[in-house]
């Protein structure tokens, strides 16, 4: 929270002198802007940063320059989409009245342009990182030994679950993954639509798929994708969250495929013989949105495939968001049991609503980057004993 707090510090005073500026007293301003970070993870935080505003008078444009200038120095982060979305939000309040609606309207859509701007300076993964991916082969091939030391907690109901492949990549590659769940009592269901080449000819019939599936079940159907399997695994749940119990995405690039540098891009528009942001501008579009499920985000900050940064969603723009880091390489990730207990976990949590840890997943928590990233001795005696 330290860096978002920077963050929510400048911009909570420009949303605030937004609301004020549409004909809302100071009091009234910083009710509305806290109403809107209800569902934010930091809503506790931030409201005492907005009881904290003060404001005299305030230029709408040096506050929104301000805001821009701290985000560019932190660098690009997918939460930004957070603010511009809260700011939308704001200038569409009924309780305003109509006063300087162009003015506020122009000063957002410029936050909006530069925040577009910031996050599209995201660098593609060092060539540190794509040599590691040769350590993909050393992963498949000891996952043979280690699957049935991984630990197992049963679901208490055969939930169903879809689960889609890697750029490249067949229901081959989510063989582990679909045994793992099977396991633990999920019914998996394959994409059986051969090798995933990203094209959006396949999107029919998963839809048609999901359709089986959901009747069958008579029930919500959560969606697991791998990389290039996440893409439409979005997609899928922002068109059809009616259906869709959640969405979990493993190493997926979720945002800023248009402007994503990474090798994938290259060789999907050889393969095609078409550039991809001139072939599918609306499915670029499409996965910029935010679905209205759940979501988990499965990334590794030694990816040597995708940029990392662009595997995780507005983890602050709900609380149902979370973005969970993993060790291991982009090409392992179909074979690597941190990510497994991962996806278990998610859909434990989300399905059946489990709130305390048994010791077995505490345990778990010790193969998890974000766990001995806190300092200090005090987080083994906070995790075995609080």
């Amino acid at each position: 929270m330290e860096s978002n707090k920077i963050v929510y510090t400048s911009f909570t005073k420009f949303a605030v002198a937004i609301a004020v500026s549409q004909g809302a007293t100071l009091v009234q301003a910083k009710k509305i802007i806290t109403k809107s970070f209800e569902r934010h993870p930091f809503y506790k935080q931030v409201s005492k940063i907005i009881k904290q505003v003060k404001l005299e008078k305030e230029n709408l444009n040096i506050l929104s320059n301000q805001c821009i200038s701290i985000c560019e120095d932190f660098g690009p982060d997918r939460d930004y989409v957070t603010l511009v979305l809260l700011l939308e939000n704001i200038y569409k309040n009924e309780e305003f009245q109509d006063i300087e609606k162009d003015t506020v309207s122009n000063i957002i859509n410029k936050f909006k342009e530069e925040i577009n701007r910031i996050n599209t300076n995201i660098p593609p993964p060092p060539l540190y990182n794509v040599l590691l991916e040769t350590r993909a082969v050393a992963e498949w091939v000891s996952m043979f030994g280690i699957y049935h030391f991984i630990p197992k907690h049963k679901s208490e109901k055969e939930k169903p679950v879809l689960l889609m492949p890697p750029y490249l990549g067949n229901d081959n590659s989510t063989t582990f993954v679909r045994k793992y769940l099977k396991s633990l009592g999920y019914k998996t269901y394959k994409w059986d639509l051969g090798v995933n080449m990203i094209n959006s000819k396949s999107l029919p019939k998963l839809i048609e798929k999901l359709d089986e599936i959901y009747e069958k079940h008579q029930e919500k159907v959560s969606l697991v994708g791998w990389s290039g399997g996440g893409i439409f695994a979005k997609i899928i749940a922002n068109r059809y969250p009616e259906k869709v119990e959640q969405l979990i995405t493993i190493g997926s690039p979720v945002w800023g495929v248009k402007n994503m540098k990474t090798p994938v891009i290259k060789s999907l528009e050889f393969l095609r013989g078409t550039k991809l942001r001139e072939r599918n501008l609306k499915f670029i579009k499409e996965l910029e949105q935010i679905p209205k499920v759940p979501i988990t985000c499965i990334y590794t900050k030694t990816d040597g495939l995708i940029p990392w940064k662009n595997c995780m969603e507005a983890e602050t723009f709900r609380d149902d968001i979370k973005n969970v880091e993993v060790f291991g390489s982009h090409c392992g990730m179909g074979a690597n049991a941190t990510v497994f207990i991962t996806v278990a976990n998610s859909l434990s949590m989300n399905l059946e609503k489990v709130e305390k840890k048994s010791i077995i997943e505490k345990v778990e928590t010790l193969f998890f980057p974000k766990f001995w990233q806190e300092k200090g001795i005090s987080k083994f005696t906070n995790l075995f004993f609080n």
